[in-house]
């Protein structure tokens, strides 16, 4: 299959129309259950291995891309894989695919909270499905690394040493991606010149402009939640629950929009609803300014990461082939799966809070290494149905 590839121009024959793409990301937008690890797992499972729609290649850039970008991880990914065939239109209408379904389920959501004040059977729910989730998680960091890592003894110490990082410091460091590009790039196919400076002046040509863009602004309510989550897509890195030590700094503590409990509640929704777990910032818009609120809140976080993916995205796909490129992005991909293993321990151990949850876990891992059909939407409703019951005994 390699061959072909090099001499017919993919990019002329999809074997896709734009239409089943887009269907696609909504589908996994409203059924895709696990975090930005699953999520990405699942593009690859079924648009790799599956269909055949992406090349392992293409996929790799796009992972690589979007771990190189700031941003959430699984959306950017999905608009990359929306440029591969179908350029800008193809990245537009995925990104808004993948992410309006569990925008408007937050939504929902916030109005229910809002207008019942709390939600107890969500904690009840999210004592479940937090559970299950960790499993899901875990098993899609396997995939990925068997995938990625392979029996490469370099990327294997990338993957480790990041795995241990994030394990100990409980936070995604951005720059330690960059370094592992740069270590697998030097050291598997060293540069006779280091002709880097086109790729970095495109990034940092974007850079003055946006924020002249925001300069201008006049700070009302909704101003302050637009730069606020802009700022919050456009300077975290890695997986979408990297963002959220950075949210609970302005939401609680610097802005005092939300109170601890809220904050808690908002990270539940974000993982009891399918799609990007970032789509939580579209929940606390809504408990801060209502629905307007929740729309400039999501439209300031995905659109950094939408322009972050498909201005570079030409470039990267006409220097993406080179070794030195290859052995970056290979050095990046080990280096980021590491990460994602290793907040896997981070989220497990605010998760698994005892013998019920420990054992829903591992039932989770079990059934999804057993079963390989076996659907994830299946397994977090029967994790909830499971919290419902259990969390009243166990917490009267």
């Amino acid at each position: 299959m390699s061959n072909t590839s090099n001499t017919i121009p993919i990019s002329t024959h999809p074997a896709y129309t734009l239409w089943q793409l887009v269907l696609y990301f909504l589908r996994l937008g409203t059924f895709g259950f696990g975090g930005p690890v699953a999520l990405v797992g699942y593009m690859h499972r079924d648009l790799v291995e599956r269909h055949g729609w992406i090349t392992e290649a293409d996929y790799k850039e796009g992972l690589a891309l979007a771990q190189l970008a700031p941003g959430p991880l699984a959306a950017q990914t999905a608009i990359y894989l929306g440029y591969v065939h179908y350029r800008t239109l193809g990245a537009t209408l995925v990104g808004l695919a993948f992410v309006i379904p569990s925008f408007l389920m937050v939504v929902a959501l916030g109005w229910a909270y809002h207008q019942f004040g709390g939600l107890q059977w969500m904690q009840a729910v999210f004592y479940g499905v937090g559970a299950a989730v960790i499993g899901i998680i875990a098993i899609s960091a396997h995939k990925l690394t068997t995938k990625s890592v392979g029996k490469d003894k370099l990327l294997w110490a990338m993957y480790l040493t990041l795995l241990a990082v994030t394990v100990i410091t409980e936070s995604e460091i951005a720059w330690l991606f960059v370094a592992a590009g740069v270590l697998g790039w030097f050291w598997r196919a060293p540069p006779k010149w280091l002709g880097k400076g086109s790729l970095n002046a495109v990034a940092t040509a974007q850079v003055p402009a946006a924020s002249n863009l925001l300069a201008g602004l006049d700070l009302s309510l909704l101003s302050q939640i637009g730069l606020f989550f802009t700022k919050a897509g456009a300077f975290v890195f890695g997986s979408g629950l990297a963002i959220v030590p950075f949210l609970y700094g302005g939401v609680v503590t610097e802005h005092h929009w939300l109170n601890d409990k809220q904050f808690v509640d908002a990270v539940a929704v974000a993982m009891i609803t399918p799609g990007p777990v970032v789509i939580t910032v579209g929940f606390i818009g809504y408990l801060v300014a209502g629905f307007p609120g929740a729309c400039v809140a999501a439209l300031g976080t995905f659109l950094p990461c939408y322009l972050f993916t498909v201005l570079p995205a030409p470039y990267f796909k006409k220097y993406g082939k080179l070794p030195g490129v290859v052995a970056f992005v290979n050095g990046i991909t080990a280096a980021a799966v590491g990460a994602i293993t290793g907040s896997v321990i981070v989220i497990a151990k605010r998760s698994l809070v005892d013998v019920p949850t420990v054992l829903l876990a591992i039932v989770t891992i079990l059934l999804l290494w057993r079963f390989k059909k076996l659907q994830e939407p299946v397994i977090v409703v029967g994790a909830a149905a499971i919290g419902l019951l259990l969390y009243p005994l166990l917490h009267h």
